[in-house]
């Protein structure tokens, strides 16, 4: 595992959240401690109650409190939405300046970028403070912008016939 590494699983296409996963799968098998956060997955409660039987492996946090998209709540829904996203932001620093994991999941994160809520150069503040942990994050825009910040990056796509 190459220490200190950022992934990006990006892309239109499902499977992006199930590549991270998959990727924290094998290194918790091979005794590494994980930490998967989740951002913006409204209405994905049945997974992530199936997440949570992975722990002790792999430890899951969700730090949204609505099961609505943030782009159907009303206005002061998303500010109060946008705290506790924030909330799950300040952990994932708590755990990179603690070097509590080996790898961390910060999935959907790129859709916080889109909806305004950070900068790019907010994450890139976080992911700096990584030292050897890895870090895995996810999204489904892409922009040239996210090379500065990843070590490789996977698009995913759908292809119907």
């Amino acid at each position: 595992m190459d220490a200190g590494k950022v992934i990006i699983f990006t892309g239109t296409g499902k499977g992006k959240s199930s590549a991270a996963l998959g990727l924290a799968l094998r290194q918790a098998a091979k005794g590494r401690q994980v930490i998967f956060i989740q951002f913006l997955k409204s209405g994905e409660i049945a997974e992530s109650e199936l997440f949570k039987r992975l722990e002790p492996q792999i430890r899951f946090f969700r730090f949204e409190k609505s099961e609505r998209a943030f782009e159907e709540m009303s206005d002061e829904e998303r500010r109060e939405e946008t705290e506790n996203l924030r909330n799950g932001l300040h952990f994932a620093k708590k755990v990179l300046d603690t070097a509590e994991c080996d790898i961390l999941v910060m999935d959907e994160v790129l859709g916080l970028i889109d909806n305004h809520i950070i900068t790019l150069e907010e994450l890139s503040g976080i992911l700096a403070r990584r030292g050897d942990t890895r870090v895995i994050i996810t999204g489904v825009s892409m922009s040239s912008d996210y090379c500065s910040i990843a070590d490789e990056i996977s698009e995913i796509t759908t292809f119907e016939k």
